[in-house]
């Protein structure tokens, strides 16, 4: 559908009130330095925040989505932006000189300051800044706060929450197998359906990747590509999987099930292939199914994946009686590796825990939570088996049920210049309990010799670092060109350090 105000679509990605500031400021600005930081948790097991998102929104909205502005014609785009201001607050001055100068420009004057992406960066710490490279354009700064924080906030608290998902999977791969050997498969992304249009599902779904491989969410594929392009190897890797459509589609009848499964089995008679097991009868599947085809599946090149989607998960996996005697014919109690180990056996590694066979596996994937995965697994090593025996699809029951507040991540002016004389500012609300106090003045980062951590140091000190070229907040995009880049590999290599 053709859209006349496309060529200014970029002015439009703002709050309405933030139109007139360029004439609220006070006489003479002609700077301003903001920064994005994560004021706070609300999740007490964290503290550190993943910076991760700032490269694809300097490609995608600073750089190209600028472009159809820049090409048009000066006189049309300053008549559309009067024409669209009108239209929102009626009669007013703010005028479009201003819309005007920066055509002529041709590019964004900002720069960019930032810690590698990849950083796990301390709270109340920047991850980057960023201020106006012409002193014409101060407004420009916080015009863009708005869509600048839409934009990153996501990508960056999912890639935490993987970040954190990934060190739980870990401890327990270590605890119970003594290795982490195959832990990047072990967290699936299940997200996109829900989540809020593609563009968040692809943001959030890159997230989850720096800490895992897994995931059925392609449209990350070109995220990926598009902003972090470079010598990436395996972006995400998945496995051929059904649905309850498939199986729906093959019949409920006595035997018409086990048809579908023996019809799956031969469609794939190597790899993995993964097939959702309760559109009726989950343990009927357990019992009847799975033990009728046990020779078909021992003698398959792959694994078979049984995938509960319902039901309390922790009950689901690991039964709700973790003192359930073998042979029981509560099978609730016993739970789908229980019972998958009654059926096709495996082996007790060095650190006494069961493994399943390899022909044979588990995922869940509905309402996975890092609080439940911890139970899962504390429930499994109860009952002696390995955590590793159980792949978690991690979704928009995850991804989606977070805030731009989970981390209290926000935009906030530190510093502007008047008259040619730099001033120190921040807020500090007297009726905050101290989350919304910011920094002040020009802000430098570096790593404590005490702690390894990263620090804060703002105002003469943190201008005096800055001057120094010492601070880690380094130029990665100035005037419309990146300065520095990073390809996805690089940023899962620097969140693994």
């Amino acid at each position: 559908m053709y859209n006349r105000f496309a060529p200014i679509a970029p002015l439009m990605d703002t709050d309405a009130y933030k139109l007139d500031h360029r004439r609220q400021y006070p006489v003479g600005t002609t700077g301003v330095l903001s920064n994005y930081t994560n004021r706070g948790s609300r999740v007490a097991r964290i503290d550190h925040v993943v910076h991760f998102g700032l490269q694809a929104f300097l490609q995608s909205w600073a750089t190209d989505a600028w472009m159809p502005f820049f090409e048009a014609d000066e006189d049309e785009v300053a008549a559309l932006y009067e024409e669209f201001t009108t239209s929102v607050l009626g009669p007013n001055d703010i005028g479009s000189d201003h819309i005007r100068a920066l055509h002529k420009l041709g590019y964004l004057p900002l720069r960019f300051c930032g810690l590698p992406e990849g950083t796990l960066v301390p709270l109340r710490v920047p991850s980057f800044t960023v201020e106006n490279t012409l002193p014409e354009f101060y407004w420009l700064v916080n015009y863009i706060e708005t869509v600048m924080s839409a934009s990153i906030w996501q990508a960056s608290t999912s890639a935490t929450t993987a970040y954190y998902f990934r060190q739980l999977l870990n401890a327990w791969a270590t605890m119970t197998t003594g290795s982490t050997e195959g832990v990047e498969w072990q967290g699936h992304d299940f997200s996109f359906r829900g989540m809020a249009g593609s563009a968040a599902a692809a943001a959030s779904g890159a997230g989850h990747l720096l800490s895992f491989t897994g995931s059925d969410n392609l449209n990350v594929v070109n995220f990926v590509n598009e902003n972090y392009a470079g010598d990436n190897g395996l972006i995400l890797g998945s496995v051929p999987a059904t649905e309850h459509s498939v199986m729906c589609a093959g019949g409920s009848d006595k035997g018409d099930e086990q048809a579908t499964f023996e019809r799956l089995l031969t469609l794939y008679p190597s790899g993995i292939v993964s097939v959702v097991s309760d559109t009726w009868d989950l343990w009927n599947v357990l019992t009847v199914i799975l033990p009728n085809l046990k020779d078909q599946i021992l003698a398959r090149d792959g694994k078979l994946v049984i995938r509960p989607d319902s039901g309390d998960p922790v009950d689901i996996i690991c039964g709700t009686d973790e003192y359930a005697e073998e042979g029981e014919s509560n099978y609730a109690a016993l739970g789908v590796i229980e019972l998958l180990w009654q059926t096709f056996g495996g082996t007790i590694n060095d650190r006494g825990f069961r493994v399943l066979d390899p022909h044979i596996g588990a995922i869940y994937g509905d309402s996975i939570t890092y609080e439940r995965a911890e139970q899962i697994f504390s429930r499994l090593a109860r009952k002696g088996y390995a955590s590793t025996n159980i792949v978690l699809g991690v979704g928009s029951y995850t991804y989606q049920y977070v805030t731009r507040d989970t981390f209290a991540s926000a935009v906030k002016a530190t510093w502007v210049e008047i008259d040619g004389v730099g001033r120190d500012i921040a807020k500090d609300p007297i009726t905050d309990n101290g989350t919304k106090k910011s920094a002040k003045g020009r802000l430098a980062v570096l790593r404590s010799l005490e702690t390894l951590d990263f620090t804060l140091h703002d105002g003469r000190l943190g201008a005096a670092i800055e001057t120094m070229g010492e601070s880690l907040l380094q130029p990665v995009w100035a005037d419309g060109r990146f300065i520095r880049t990073q390809s996805f590999a690089d940023i899962r290599k620097v969140l693994a350090k």
